[in-house]
């Protein structure tokens, strides 16, 4: 069976370098095309050296069709804006499609699942197993602990992070919504500020760290009386987001077209 090809959208970006090594070492798959929006310096060099590696003869394209075309799988990690085209890309050519692009609103959202109509997407707010990890015992935590305990999700990015709560926080209070069995945006409580009043029994709590250059701290908070639970997971660099995506570009390979999770891949899912 021939190696996976896989092409890298937004490939001068911190993620997009490192997707490019993580592909590159992977067993089972090769970086085959890298695009970056019009404009760009990094046009035209090649991709190998642009992420710190040697040169792979792949040249940078502004033109995600002809990027599209060369790969079995792509890799997104950009904005949401640029997601949803290359998503409707991949459903015009039966890519399979990996993104962990955040900060979509519904009707983005609902274009990635128009997408997974005609071809493989696995989406995910965290490419991480351990945070895929975390997300599971989240779930378990919030069905297993009454409303008589609290939760709250706080997350830590670098500066230069544009979206609050991250998506990885939004998947801890989706998790733990699941796990209560109730719908997140019914419950949610997005930062307090003055006088507030007093806590509202079942909220999920969310608080939004920004400074330096954390690559991403995540805590689930379950305040009891008496009690606290805390399941946290720190990321020391995103080489640990970026193997997630190529392991899920791999795992589906000859899947059924649909809109899977990163969950899925790990066989979290029943």
């Amino acid at each position: 069976m021939a190696d996976l090809a896989i092409g890298i959208t937004g490939a001068a970006g911190r993620m997009g370098r490192a997707l490019i090594c993580a592909a590159h070492e992977a067993a089972g798959c090769h970086v085959a095309a890298a695009s970056e929006r019009a404009g760009q310096a990094a046009l035209g060099q090649d991709a190998g050296t642009l992420a710190g590696l040697e040169a792979l003869g792949i040249a940078v394209v502004a033109d995600a069709a002809q990027l599209f075309a060369a790969a079995g799988a792509v890799l997104d990690f950009t904005a949401p804006v640029a997601c949803v085209t290359h998503a409707a890309l991949a459903a015009e050519t039966g890519t399979i499609f990996i993104t962990g692009t955040t900060g979509l609103d519904a009707a983005q959202q609902e274009a990635i699942a128009l997408a997974a109509q005609k071809t493989v997407v696995v989406q995910a707010p965290n490419f991480s197993v351990g945070v895929n990890l975390a997300l599971a015992l989240t779930e378990q935590a919030a069905r297993v602990l009454d409303d008589s305990f609290d939760i709250e999700i706080v997350e830590m990015h670098h500066r230069h992070k544009v979206d609050a709560p991250s998506g990885t926080a939004l998947g801890l209070g989706r998790a733990a919504a699941a796990g209560r069995g109730v719908d997140l945006d019914k419950v949610s409580q997005r930062g307090r500020d003055g006088i507030t009043g007093e806590r509202k029994p079942g909220t999920i709590g969310f608080a939004s760290l920004r400074g330096g250059d954390v690559i991403g701290d995540h805590t689930a908070v379950f305040a009891g009386a008496g009690e606290r639970i805390e399941i946290t997971h720190k990321a020391g660099g995103r080489e640990i987001f970026a193997a997630g995506a190529v392991r899920a570009a791999l795992w589906a390979v000859g899947k059924k077209p649909g809109l899977y999770s990163m969950q899925d891949v790990l066989g979290f899912t029943r």
